[in-house]
């Protein structure tokens, strides 16, 4: 089975083709990250009007790299929800005219069991059953996952998500969008010894996240601390922070699972410093950890042909309506039948 699959939730317009035989044929991606620093942040109508002019190219380009034809695709997988909905949109909108044309089933996955699935898609993938670490945007949970559609939550975030803390603490110190990566980067230059921030919630005896806490501590040491010479240091004592709460709490869950393999997924996931830290703490208690290949941590279209291929493959197809969920919770989808 060919899989077309298309990714429009939020500021990346993402194509790909998944062959459930040959594995990923080609996938291609554009980023808004250009259009959107000029105003600080996604502008969701931009975001939008961009994703119509990128979807039908980036469609072109993936089947004239993997040599097939609109006519060889046998299903259509694209990013239902959650998301901004204009842009969600034009995923399904383009998704469904498609599947009409070509007479061929239409599925609508959610955004985060893409992410999920996402490490699969590695020469190396993990096997059911795992704990999932998933950092994503404004999501930052721990998930028990036995197979496709069957995860059970184990933690989530009671506010700020890790995603939402890295640009907000970037934006404190000053640093340009996307300042995730930008706080990142300038943690590589700086102390992280030198200031202690809190580790929220890093005892707390459950699985659950929050960083707000650790953001308003930011604010408060950077008042304390103004001279941008400081920065670099308070990135890492941030990012350092970060690290050990979420390694923690992942060792918690494989303890509390008795599992032994830990799938990290979402945009967070390609910090090299959790990285690092996570294998060396898993390594400590006999634990494997996965991560997706550094291009797929990012929205893209490979993870949602992936996603609505294993949903096909297991069953999961159902006629669905032309719809975009907004806030769609992970923990509702129904697992195949």
């Amino acid at each position: 089975m060919l899989v077309l699959g298309i990714e429009s939730s939020c500021d990346e317009t993402g194509v790909a083709l998944y062959d459930t035989h040959l594995g990923l044929l080609a996938h291609a991606l554009h980023t808004q990250i250009a259009m959107h620093a000029e105003y600080g942040g996604v502008v969701p109508e931009l975001a939008s009007r961009d994703h119509i002019r990128r979807v039908l190219p980036l469609t072109r380009q993936i089947l004239a790299e993997s040599q097939r034809q609109l006519s060889d695709i046998n299903a259509i997988a694209y990013t239902e929800g959650p998301g901004l909905a204009g842009a969600l949109l034009v995923g399904t909108g383009i998704a469904h005219a498609l599947g009409v044309a070509l007479d061929i089933p239409v599925l609508g996955v959610h955004h985060l069991e893409g992410h999920l699935l996402s490490p699969l898609l590695s020469a190396d993938p993990p096997a059911y059953p795992f704990v999932a670490l998933l950092v994503s945007g404004g999501h930052t949970q721990l998930m028990h996952v036995t197979d496709v559609g069957q995860y059970a939550m184990l933690g989530d975030t009671l506010d700020d998500a890790a995603g939402e803390a890295f640009d907000k603490t970037a934006q404190l110190l000053g640093l340009p969008y996307p300042g995730g990566a930008a706080l990142s980067k300038l943690a590589q230059n700086g102390d992280p010894t030198l200031f202690r921030l809190p580790r929220p919630m890093q005892h707390s005896g459950d699985l659950n996240f929050s960083f707000s806490g650790l953001k308003t501590a930011v604010l408060t040491l950077s008042q304390k601390h103004p001279d941008p010479a400081d920065h670099a240091d308070i990135a890492a004592a941030f990012q350092l922070a970060m690290t050990d709460v979420l390694s923690s709490k992942s060792l918690a869950a494989l303890k509390a699972t008795r599992s032994k393999r830990l799938v990290v997924a979402g945009g967070v996931g390609a910090n090299q410093q959790l990285r690092t830290a996570l294998h060396a703490a898993a390594k400590k208690v006999g634990a494997t950890v996965y991560f997706p290949e550094l291009e797929f941590c990012t929205d893209n279209g490979a993870m949602i042909a992936y996603a609505g291929a294993m949903r096909l493959r297991h069953g999961g197809y159902a006629a669905g309506k032309f719809t975009v969920r907004p806030r769609w919770d992970l923990e509702s989808m129904e697992a195949p039948a």
